[in-house]
């Protein structure tokens, strides 16, 4: 679409009218001797008379007006708007922990044919999907064992985090859960965040075996901060040991947050939990539209230069094929009766 960006320069339209009317052209005084028969002399001298009569109309004027609407239209800088570009802003900062501490092999999953499968497996199959629904969110990823690590950070390229989930093994971090320390990690990736909803969603059995900091204590910190966490309860209640599931510890972090807790004993429930988590943490997305201007003011320039050139050409043009006029002797006498001088051609 064109448009234009300063389209008032056509208010200077009536400009040079008004100039010559306050300033109107200055006339000179021509220092001459009047005698009646100028115009014979004129005639003699140069073959033809050389003072014509002035061309009266508007058509000298054409050009320049033209030359002059031209100038104007590049001053109102013409621009052609492209398409708009649309980007979406997150309006989310997304958290995943996910436990990858021995207790993480066990395998008491059931996928949908009735096959066992550990932990994790079922984690990366349904997080996996999970993640490349969450369009329009920056996902960050941390896994933790023995101590928390940073795997992927805040990105809105969903298919890394997908990829750096599906590189972890059990273990990987070390054996034993650090889930408090996991949570103060992910507070601390969130002080860099200015998205309005920040959250943190926690895949592990809760059963905390190395955290300097308490979890339950770290989700009150976390609440403080503005920043919600959902717990997910990952095996069967029934385990024992260090394999066993802490489902209170899951319940008192995400109470203390602010968040939701979920129990998840197969495959089966931990899609239906990711699917109520769509519905709790409803996606926003804030699109910023942008339309390219490409400037094209240089295109009625050079056509106005190009015109004022074609003008002067064609004036030399004519000037050098005019033909010249032959110059005669003039015979001058005085009239015998008159005594008035005669000029013959």
């Amino acid at each position: 679409m064109l448009t234009l960006a300063h389209p008032w320069a056509f208010a200077l339209l009536p400009l040079p009218c008004l100039v010559r009317v306050v300033l109107p052209p200055c006339r000179a005084a021509w220092v001459a001797v009047r005698v009646p028969f100028g115009e014979r002399i004129r005639v003699a001298l140069a073959g033809e008379p050389l003072a014509r009569k002035a061309t009266r109309g508007w058509g000298p004027l054409v050009i320049p007006l033209l030359i002059w609407l031209l100038m104007l239209a590049a001053l109102a800088r013409p621009q052609w708007l492209g398409p708009p570009l649309e980007r979406d802003l997150p309006t989310r900062d997304l958290l995943l922990l996910v436990d990858l501490s021995g207790s993480m092999r066990q395998e008491d999953f059931k996928n949908a044919a009735g096959v066992k499968m550990d932990r994790l497996s079922a984690v990366k199959a349904v997080v996996g999907d999970f993640l490349l629904r969450r369009k329009g969110d920056r996902v960050g990823l941390v896994v933790f064992g023995d101590a928390p690590f940073l795997q992927s950070p805040f990105s809105t390229d969903l298919s890394l985090s997908k990829r750096l989930l599906d590189e972890t093994v059990v273990g990987m971090a070390g054996p034993r859960t650090a889930l408090g320390d996991a949570i103060g990690l992910g507070i601390g990736l969130f002080d860099q965040s200015d998205a309005p909803a920040k959250t943190i969603i926690a895949l592990t059995d809760g059963n905390d075996t190395a955290s300097q900091v308490p979890p339950a204590e770290a989700g009150r910190v976390a609440r403080e901060r503005g920043i919600r966490i959902h717990t997910v309860a990952i095996g069967d209640p029934a385990t024992v040991g260090e394999e066993k599931l802490d489902a209170e510890t899951l319940r008192n972090v995400a109470k203390s947050s602010g968040g939701s807790y979920f129990f998840a004993a197969d495959r089966e429930q931990l899609e239906g939990i990711y699917e109520e988590l769509d519905r709790i943490e409803t996606r926003q997305v804030k699109v910023v539209s942008h339309r390219p201007r490409q400037d094209l003011y240089f295109w009625p320039l050079l056509a106005a230069l190009l015109l004022w050139l074609g003008e002067r050409s064609v004036q030399v043009l004519l000037e050098l094929r005019a033909p010249v006029p032959m110059q005669r002797p003039a015979a001058v006498r005085v009239h015998p009766i008159s005594g008035r001088l005669e000029v013959q051609a």
